[in-house]
């Protein structure tokens, strides 16, 4: 792996906690408004510029990237974030209750991922791919990190733990209870030789981010006639964590219409899938899948299971997709079906009983936890998972290190 220091444009003394902002992709238009009101400072006004424009903007207009250009030039102006006089790279920790993960936080070189030194396991929305694209050659910056992970390392693990005995550059508490510190590594070089050792690191959280910064890159080369590969384009702010530290929780599903009667779908669940009325919201084990219909949860277990050999088709959220979604509710393609919606595993079962108790979905899908075992072999062999297969929490925050392309 090529990773690399750099010169972070980070909060001034004192202004973490007013900038530091959920990702933009973890709330809406309108909870992005909630969260900024009354905060100028908050990164919100750049990862979510539309909150600074009439209602109704369309989020994916020129004003609003315009918008998000001309916020983010402001808080650099009036140093609200001030520019690093020397390449470095950090070290950022996150604790939601009992769980603490540090993750390493550099630039990582394009070419890495355009060649599968980072592995991916999901593919792209072109709609998500091209506002990034757009979002990221406006801003001529990085504001929000790739979630990277990466087999355990002892030399970056002894590395950690020096660091964490420093004071640290931040330590605040979100809004949501989850702790946020930031260190400065005393020794980048030594971090960047420890990461070339590494023959790969797996996109868990940000693979519309990494595949536009590689389209940016793809585009500056093109008009470069004196390209070299290492100009600042080339690279991509990332945040590395090893696999031991890292949790992921379900990602949920909730149905909006039936193709035909519930007595029908019931009868085709039949054909593939023992149903146990027992109460039970939360998969046991994998193998399991919690269903809520009709006010009551049941537990399916399939009556065939697929081979282990096939990484994609062994996980929960396939045996879903292809046993029910697809043959039964007709959802081939749960990335352009309006009949199907995604749920995070942070909300809990009880979010997924009243979409369905308010009229919103007719069922729902309670699911067991894809692992980090899994994710690395379906990369590793080179394979996509389903959509929306992984949540990871807790959340990266943005506007606490950003890298700008120059």
């Amino acid at each position: 792996m090529r990773v690399k220091a750099f010169k972070a444009w980070r909060p001034a003394e004192g202004k973490a906690t007013s900038v530091a902002s959920v990702p933009y992709d973890v709330v809406d238009t309108k909870q992005a408004a909630a969260l900024a009101a009354g905060n100028p400072d908050s990164f919100l006004h750049v990862v979510r510029a539309e909150i600074d424009l009439p209602e109704g903007t369309d989020p994916y207009s020129e004003a609003v990237y315009d918008r998000a250009k001309a916020n983010l030039e402001r808080l650099m102006r009036d140093g609200v974030l001030v520019r690093e006089e020397k390449p470095s790279i950090y070290l950022y920790s996150q604790q939601m209750g009992d769980h603490v993960q540090y993750g390493v936080v550099a630039t990582c070189h394009v070419e890495d991922y355009e060649t599968g030194k980072i592995k991916i396991h999901e593919k792209t929305r072109r709609v998500k791919e091209e506002d990034r694209i757009r979002y990221v050659d406006r801003q001529n910056a990085n504001t929000g990190p790739v979630f990277l992970a990466y087999r355990d390392r002892p030399a970056i693990n002894a590395a950690v733990e020096a660091t964490k005995a420093t004071e640290p550059l931040y330590a605040f508490t979100a809004e949501d209870g989850v702790k946020h510190t930031v260190w400065k590594f005393a020794d980048a070089a030594a971090l960047e030789a420890a990461f070339g050792e590494i023959p790969a690191t797996y996109v868990a959280d940000g693979h519309h981010r990494s595949a536009s910064a590689a389209k940016v890159c793809a585009m500056r080369r093109a008009a470069n006639p004196n390209h070299t590969g290492d100009e600042p384009y080339n690279w991509f702010l990332a945040v590395m964590f090893p696999q031991s530290e890292l949790k992921i929780l379900a990602y949920n599903r909730v149905i909006l219409a039936l193709p035909g009667s519930k007595e029908d779908f019931f009868a085709a669940l039949k054909d593939a899938f023992e149903i146990d009325a027992n109460g039970v919201a939360v998969p046991r084990k994998a193998g399991e899948i919690c269903l809520y219909i009709d006010g009551a949860w049941s537990t399916l277990t399939p009556k065939k299971m697929p081979e282990a050999t096939d990484p994609v088709a062994a996980l929960d959220v396939s045996i879903l997709q292809n046993e029910v979604l697809a043959p039964i509710l007709n959802i081939a393609d749960p990335r352009e079906s309006n009949d199907i919606d995604f749920i995070g595993g942070i909300k809990g079962t009880r979010e997924l009983e009243k979409w369905v108790d308010d009229g919103r979905a007719v069922m729902a899908f309670s699911m067991y936890p894809t692992s980090m075992d899994q994710l690395f072999a379906v990369a590793d062999a080179g394979m996509l998972m389903p959509p929306k297969s992984t949540w990871f929490e807790p959340k990266l925050r943005s506007g606490l290190l950003v890298n700008t392309l120059d």
